[in-house]
């Protein structure tokens, strides 16, 4: 019965092979969606199949011998996104045309494909940190990162307040772009740094100063484009965690991520880490109460198709920094102390618990976006985010008040923007969008001291135009224009003597609302009418040699803590001054770069110069006595600034496995109107990487960095301040740099496979290798204690 059954069931399996049709055909055109081109070359295969096709001079395919049914149809073409097609196969010829999206720079969310790096300018000078680098950095900040590349320095409070500088100018003059989202975090502040997680990111753009006009016309130093990894377009569930070990800090992080794409689309991305140190260490002591605990989290769905999409993101930010002890100076004389002293005057045991003085942040940041493609003319994108951002600075106080904020801010945004690119032809783009954003700042009075930010309300209207033409096959030329309009409206109260001491009783009547007696309430409001433009040219001379050129002029509006600052700034320990006569910013720069590749080595030249007309500057001017002491006077004022620089790289493959890359950066700044050095201007610095590579290592890697940072040789003058303890005047030092100095450090990496998709790799990272003494001239609290000391950083990664 058994082989009866058998030789039954071979019987209809038989015939049912031979009745099954298998001698049909799918064949069409595979052409660019958005000029009806065909695409040559493109290929065209059946998911699952070896066998592969490419189609003709006119764009054609043909795929034989298919049996009735249902397949998937992979089609993909250089530098266009992969389509993966559901086909049914029902009759004996099936025709299917499919049109890719063929524009590089149409793939916003996209910056690395293979090897090629999408800029989303064409004349500006424009670097990327990949994913390899983020990663690297993934237990460090934002600025720790970003100082990898030429050009960019950072301004530091300590190891953990890291303010990223693009070619000497830092703060409002330098844009960070979030996943397409302006950050809006008070970034006015020296001691501010950026409320990101770098773990967020899958890749990071640099482009030095303001070319790209589409993200703001106030961008006189440059602009931080922070980009999530590429959503694949196919049903896949993929992740990795990061988990590193510091020694100095005694501390460390871990991060983890994980996406689901569904068919049809749809996406699910979430992401958190956590990071947590204690004091930090120099080579010869602790550096007390210099710990940071660290929370980010983001959640990210939505769905993309070829035609259309939407996504909605969700971030959270929340860091408690605490600032060296040390560097809370009582008045000035604990300044003069500092600075002529070694080291610092309060050095206790390690611990983690973070004291003050500190900082807390939160921050809160919700976009929702929307895009459509037209077939044959261009692309829409929409979006509104929303942001709020609450910072907390505790100040050593004493009884019930040490727990009491000195300063509590709570800056809430609401931004809507729409954009559309017409790229229909292959020769020429147009792009154009408008922007609107409301911003509202409240500043708690329960803190028990003068508010050094007031209340006020921001508006923000935009609009910009940008234009890209290819002359020939060598020469592309673009140019931009932009308009913005700034409204501030604020509530501040003044002491009627600093009111009347600084001339507004003459100059600003009209902004008095009530007259208090020893305090005037006034109503501020300033219009500012802002104008951008962008021109410049790239040349191809063949694989070998890019040349670039651009000019790019750009006006920046005057931001509240340059209009109202009035009062002692708790975590910086000074008087910080604004001035209601400020104005706004107007810069013009010239920039070139000229890249040239050989077989075994190539090299990059950048010079530049930046005219800027009414310069905004902090500078010490001398020293004001209030009821808890002598404190330094920081004023804000304007005057006519140039500064020139350049940045060169070059790298050399000397074998297969042994390579070095160079790097040198200068900038010169100079206050033209009194012909003296600008302040906080970086330190020429020279860096030299050594690497040796073996991949069939389990991709082992090994290199060596060197970084020699010159002495800042030029510097505006110091001041003469009234010592209180001595009953004299005393020159305060406060501007001399440090000496130069150079530090070495040690990266390595190797894998091991745990199965077919799942990859752990194992790296080690030793900072100042040699334990070096040092002080940065742009670390805040040079004037109290050296930088840090030796750091052995292990790190494990888990690709899933």
């Amino acid at each position: 019965m058994r082989l009866l059954f058998t030789v039954l069931l071979i019987t209809v399996s038989f015939f049912k092979i031979v009745a099954q049709d298998c001698s049909n055909t799918l064949s069409g055109t595979v052409i660019d969606f958005h000029d009806g081109m065909p695409l040559v070359g493109a290929m065209v295969q059946i998911s699952g199949d070896t066998s592969i096709t490419y189609t003709d001079n006119e764009g054609r395919y043909q795929l034989n011998s298919l049996c009735m049914g249902s397949l998937e149809l992979e089609v993909s073409h250089e530098a266009c996104v992969t389509q993966f097609i559901r086909v049914d196969i029902n009759k004996a010829n099936t025709v299917l045309d499919v049109k890719l999206e063929h524009h590089l720079e149409e793939l916003d969310e996209v910056k690395v494909v293979g090897d090629a790096i999408i800029n989303k300018t064409n004349s500006a000078q424009e670097e990327v940190l990949r994913q390899q680098t983020l990663e690297q950095f993934s237990s460090q900040s934002l600025g720790d990162a970003l100082r990898q590349l030429g050009g960019v320095s950072s301004l530091n409070t300590g190891a953990n307040i890291v303010k990223p500088a693009i070619h000497g100018l830092n703060g409002s003059r330098v844009l960070i772009l979030n996943n397409g989202v302006r950050m809006q975090d008070m970034e006015w502040g020296d001691e501010h740094a950026p409320n990101v997680d770098i773990n967020s990111s899958g890749s990071i753009s640099v482009i030095k100063g303001a070319a790209a006009l589409q993200y703001g016309g106030d961008a006189i130093g440059g602009v931080i484009l922070m980009e999530q990894a590429r959503i694949p377009a196919k049903d896949t569930l993929f992740g990795k965690t990061l988990l590193n070990g510091l020694s100095n800090g005694r501390g460390g992080n871990i991060t983890s991520e994980l996406t689901k794409v569904f068919d049809k689309g749809w996406f699910l991305k979430g992401q958190g880490s956590y990071k947590l140190l204690g004091d930090q260490e120099a080579p010869d002591y602790i550096l007390s109460n210099t710990g940071i605990r660290e929370v980010g989290a983001s959640l990210r769905f939505g769905k993309q198709l070829f035609t259309w999409g939407w996504d909605v993101n969700y971030s959270y930010y929340n860091a408690e920094i605490a600032i060296l002890r040390a560097s809370h100076i009582g008045n000035v004389d604990d300044l003069i102390r500092g600075i002529n002293s070694g080291e610092p005057e309060i050095i206790r045991p390690f611990t983690y618990d973070l004291q003050n003085p500190r900082q807390e942040v939160f921050h809160h940041l919700g976009k929702l976006k929307f895009y459509k493609r037209f077939e044959g003319l261009g692309k829409l994108n929409f979006q509104y985010d929303v942001q709020v951002n609450r910072r907390f600075e505790f100040d050593v106080r004493r009884g019930e008040s040490d727990d009491r904020a000195s300063i509590d801010l709570e800056l809430t945004t609401h931004t809507v923007g729409a954009d559309f690119k017409w790229d229909a032809k292959r020769k020429s783009q147009l792009h154009v969008g408008v922007l609107g954003r409301y911003q509202d700042n409240f500043a708690n009075p329960d803190t028990g001291v003068r508010r050094l930010i007031p209340d006020y309300e921001k508006y923000d209207l935009g609009g910009f135009l940008i234009g890209e033409y290819q002359i020939t096959d060598k020469v592309l030329i673009d140019a931009g224009l932009r308009y913005d309009y700034t409204r501030i409206d604020a509530q501040k109260f003044y002491q009627t003597s600093r009111w009347e001491e600084r001339g507004y009783d003459q100059e600003f009547p009209d902004f008095i609302v009530e007259n208090a007696g020893n305090q005037i309430l006034t109503n501020p409001v300033f219009d500012y009418h802002n104008f951008s433009a962008t021109t410049g040219l790239q040349y191809f001379g063949g694989n070998q040699n890019v040349f670039r050129f651009n000019y790019a002029l750009s006006q920046r509006a005057p931001n509240p803590s340059e209009l109202f600052s009035d009062g002692l700034h708790h975590s910086a320990a000074r008087i910080e001054l604004g001035d209601l006569r400020i104005d706004s910013e107007t810069s013009h720069k010239l920039s070139m770069s000229l890249e040239r590749d050989f077989e075994r080595w190539g090299f990059t030249l950048e010079p530049y110069v930046n005219y800027i007309r009414d310069f905004i500057l902090l500078e010490p001017t001398g020293v004001e006595f209030t009821i808890r002491g002598a404190f330094p006077v920081w004023g804000y004022r304007q005057t006519n600034a140039r500064l020139l620089g350049l940045d060169a790289s070059a790298y050399v493959d000397w074998t297969d496995r042994w390579r070095s890359e160079h790097q040198f950066s200068l900038v010169k700044g100079k206050d033209m109107e009194n012909d003296l050095a600008l302040i906080n201007i970086p330190a020429a610095n020279f860096r030299n990487t050594l690497e040796f590579s073996h991949p069939e290592w389990r991709d082992f890697e090994i290199s060596m960095e060197s970084n020699y940072v010159f002495r800042q040789n030029e510097f505006p003058p110091n001041i003469m301040v009234f010592s209180p303890e001595q009953q004299q005047e005393v020159l305060l030092e406060i501007n001399t740099p440090p000496e130069a100095y150079h530090i070495l450090a040690l990266n390595s990496k190797i894998e091991f496979p745990l199965g077919n998709s799942t990859k752990l790799t194992t790296g080690l990272t030793i900072n100042n290798v040699l334990n070096t003494n040092y002080r940065d001239y742009l670390n805040r609290q040079r004037f109290f204690a050296d930088d840090l000391g030796r750091n052995f950083i292990l790190q494990l990664k888990l690709n899933y």
